[in-house]
């Protein structure tokens, strides 16, 4: 098979006009001709609490989401594969949704709280499967994303804020306990469209949790 060619016509366009297209080429030649998650790149990956996955539907038009867990909730399966869980949302989709319908996704992984900040992406063609294997391991998971890389490379991080953690989220399942309910899932809006199955039909609400505003819940996915 043929591989895809890293620049099209607007990447060299901009190379051209800003005298980096030697550099690209070179930047092509040391990462993204060979897509391997080499040991330097899994230790990366698997201690990250969270990436952004970029994500784009049949037609092109895009989605970004926030993906957050327990560090290693990201798992690197060979030097070409990594897989992550689905857990609850607000039921949209979108990027979910888009994988189905476009497989070509975009993981952004950036480590903000170590001396040095650091970021790693890596681009793939994504899957899903509920009854994947490792579904097993990821308590509270609807499904399980693999993702085969096909370019896994550095950015520079020079433009990295350096950010101290607070606290990890409450939401994400753990095997000691279940997680809380969030308190949208209460209001009068949603309460009533629910999924048969849910957790807020059975539990008391947490009223810690994001309120009822439809702006906050449809950040979800």
């Amino acid at each position: 098979m043929t591989a895809t060619p890293a620049y099209h016509a607007g990447s060299r366009a901009l190379q051209d006009r800003f005298d980096t297209r030697r550099l690209a080429d070179r930047l092509d030649e040391k990462f993204l001709a060979r897509p391997i998650i080499d040991a330097v790149d899994r230790e990366f990956i698997e201690r990250m609490d969270m990436f952004f996955l970029a994500t784009a539907d049949a037609d092109g038009r895009p989605q970004c989401s926030y993906k957050g867990g327990d560090p290693g909730f990201v798992r690197v399966l060979d030097e070409r594969t990594v897989a992550f869980p689905n857990y609850d949302g607000n039921g949209m989709y979108l990027s979910m949704g888009n994988l189905l319908a476009n497989a070509h996704v975009g993981m952004l992984f950036i480590d903000l709280v170590s001396a040095r900040p650091s970021r790693l992406r890596l681009n793939g063609i994504a899957s899903i499967d509920e009854r994947d294997e490792l579904i097993a391991h990821y308590r509270g998971a609807q499904f399980v994303v693999r993702v085969r890389a096909t370019e896994v490379f550095p950015n520079c991080p020079r433009y990295i804020h350096r950010m101290a953690l607070v606290e990890r989220s409450r939401f994400v399942p753990r095997a000691d306990r279940e997680p809380p309910i969030p308190e949208w899932k209460r209001s009068d809006w949603a309460c009533d469209v629910l999924p048969a199955n849910d957790p807020a039909g059975r539990r008391p609400v947490d009223p810690d949790a994001a309120g009822p505003d439809a702006s906050v819940v449809r950040g979800e996915d």
